[in-house]
């Protein structure tokens, strides 16, 4: 006779169990959080969040609202209260992935028994009371703890745990929407097979579908975060439908009302982009107001360059793929929860052929999505459906080996599920500690200390423009200065910025501007005609470098200019007639980390800088090879 655990003890304690999963990682990522602005979008999506307006594509309604709440706030600094968002956002996530962990690892003991009795159409399994809890039952709970902590200490989410980053709740939607399918799948399975016990066709609405609504909800609310890695769930989600309820259910009101749902979820969060920029916020990156603009900015029509569907480029990509899963969950030269991963995908193959095809499914279609899109900077966040699944695996293919375990000595079970997490965490820390995080931050201050008043400031680094927009607007720092990003003068939404912050300078360049923005507007319209006509083609680039000379030439008479150094020390291909027009047309005299444009080749002494360095060469923070901070600074 088999003992089985009380289905409703084992859902209340992992309740319990993915209450005390967050709280350690929250614990974690509090004593880890960056206290400032950081690399990459920080700097952007802060004050995007912070004043309400639209960040680039695909825009993240959902965060940015979510964001802004918590922006209000009275602790710390606004960066300190963003960056604290995605630490919750990341420890619910693991919280989530200890509910679908435990719903996967009991949901195959509780598949198994159904298809027992149904072979033996009378059961032989004997329920344990509520108030009684097996072995087994505590053996699958540690699992699910194990798996959850395991994700937290992970390389990848707790990364962006400590800054301000849409990947966290991209993360934890993902996992509701999972959790939210198995318990439905689960309340399929008490209808259709216990009650019943045939194969009458189920209710056309039953009680349990209120779980198959809520993740229609969640998975339209989740388009307006990421809706690419969410996008590609939809094989899994189709999977554990037919898997369950058969082809029928394609055609059924259930699937009709379920897209009702998620389709007003999906227009109601996205609704704050033409609502947005409509109010002219500080900050509208494609000025999404035109159901046309508004469109493209959520498809990230500017983005689809990078990808490309060649041999190649995905090659490039697995290899990469695979040094970030070698380390992802541990040492490189440990890949133990990989191998329990593989263990449990095979037990799950085995005993519940819908659960591996919803996580494989899952890891297929994300591995197809990303391997072809080639970016360098936040790469390793579109692999995050991918780990998380493999944190889920992992915990069922613990739960699997430890079970032979369990009987003889609970211990050595026990120190295993302990010891995992234990070593992702000894592995990740130093990575992953920003406490002492300042690098750009003070990368912003030192490239200003040596400014003068008014100057202007021409850039093609992110790592700059991004963070000294959040110095410039949120901490009032060197309002002075005339900082212009030279890749967004390619979008005519930008123009609206640099009006609304640095009037003087557009009206000294007004004539150039116009010209060139006219052009601009047209080619945003259609840039397939621009592509296959070589006249318009130059005409549109002669206009932009035009108005860039007009930039360097005019605010000379007025004030000092600056560069950057990938505008005087590159061959960027993109801008190359223009930094071969600066290198002949201007001496380039260090000044710090920027080089300051001067008419005459007389010698300038470039004096000695006073540079910040906090985190670069103290020890407190460590970077490995792929860090932006190495690529890019």
């Amino acid at each position: 006779m088999t003992r089985l655990f009380s289905q409703q003890s084992f859902r209340s304690k992992t309740l319990v169990a993915a209450a005390f999963v967050f709280l350690v990682a929250l614990l974690i990522y509090r004593l880890t959080l960056a206290p400032t602005v950081t690399l990459v979008d920080s700097g952007e999506l802060i004050v995007a969040a912070r004043f309400l307006g639209v960040a680039h594509p695909p825009g993240f309604p959902l965060y940015l609202i979510l964001a802004h709440l918590v922006s209000l706030l009275p602790f710390g600094s606004i960066a300190f209260r963003i960056n604290s968002a995605s630490a919750i956002f990341a420890a619910l996530a693991c919280g989530m992935l200890t509910l679908v962990a435990a719903e996967l690892i009991s949901g195959s003991s509780f598949v198994s028994t159904l298809r027992s009795e149904q072979r033996k159409k009378t059961s032989k399994s004997k329920i344990v009371g509520k108030d009684t809890f097996t072995a087994d039952g505590w053996l699958m709970l540690g699992s699910a703890i194990s798996s959850g902590i395991l994700l937290a200490f992970s390389r990848t989410l707790w990364s962006y745990a400590t800054i301000a980053e849409v990947y966290t709740l991209n993360s934890l939607l993902i996992l509701t929407i999972l959790f939210l399918m198995l318990r439905w799948r689960r309340g399929t399975g008490n209808d259709a097979t216990i009650k019943s016990r045939s194969r009458r066709s189920i209710p056309a609405i039953a009680d349990y579908d209120s779980w198959l609504y809520a993740a229609a909800i969640v998975f339209g609310a989740a388009l307006g975060v990421h809706h690419v890695t969410v996008g590609l769930l939809l094989p899994a989600l189709a999977a554990i439908v037919w898997k369950t309820h058969g082809i029928g259910f394609f055609v059924s009101r259930r699937l009709f009302y379920a897209a009702l749902v998620s389709l007003a979820a999906l227009v109601t969060v996205d609704s704050y982009l033409p609502l947005a920029a409509s109010a002219n916020p500080l900050l509208n990156w494609g000025d999404p107001s035109s159901f046309r603009a508004l469109w493209w900015h959520i498809t990230g029509r500017q983005y689809q360059v990078f990808v490309s569907f060649t041999p190649a480029i995905a090659g490039q990509e697995l290899i990469r793929f695979g040094h970030l899963l070698l380390r992802e969950f541990g040492f490189c030269w440990l890949p133990l929860p990989l191998l329990f991963a593989v263990i449990g995908y095979i037990s799950m193959f085995r005993r519940d052929r819908t659960a591996f095809w919803f996580l494989i499914l899952i890891v297929l279609f994300n591995l197809g999505y990303a391997l072809n899109y080639e970016i360098a900077e936040d790469k390793d966040a579109y692999y995050l459906p991918t780990f998380i699944s493999i944190a889920a695996a992992s915990g069922y293919g613990m739960r699997e080996v430890l079970q032979r375990f369990a009987s003889s000595s609970r211990a050595p079970a026990a120190g295993l599920m302990l010891v995992i997490p234990l070593l992702a965490l000894v592995a990740h820390w130093p990575y992953n500690n920003r406490s002492h995080y300042f690098i750009a931050h003070d990368y912003v201050e030192n490239i200003q200390s040596t400014i003068e008043p008014n100057s202007l400031l021409l850039t093609l680094d992110w790592q700059v423009a991004s963070p000294m927009l959040y110095t410039r607007e949120i901490e009032q720092r060197r309002r002075d200065i005339k900082a212009i990003d030279v890749q967004p003068l390619r979008r005519s939404w930008y123009f609206d910025y640099l009006q609304r912050s640095y009037p003087s300078l557009i009206e000294r360049s007004r004539d150039k501007i116009d010209a060139y923005v006219g052009e601009l507007k047209k080619w945003e319209q259609d840039p397939d005609v621009y592509a296959q006509n070589t006249v318009l083609t130059r005409r549109i680039e002669n206009a932009f470098q035009q108005m860039l000379r007009s930039f360097v030439d005019r605010e000379l008479e007025v004030a000092p200019v600056y560069v950057t150094a990938e505008l005087i020390l590159t061959k960027e291909s993109q801008n190359i007639n223009f930094i071969e027009w600066l290198t002949h047309n201007f001496q380039a005299v260090p000044r710090g980390l920027v080089f300051q444009l001067k008419c005459d080749n007389e010698f300038h002494d470039s004096g000695e800088p006073h540079l910040q360095t906090r985190g670069l060469i103290d020890g407190t923070i460590r970077f490995a090879e792929d860090d932006v901070v190495r690529l890019k600074v």
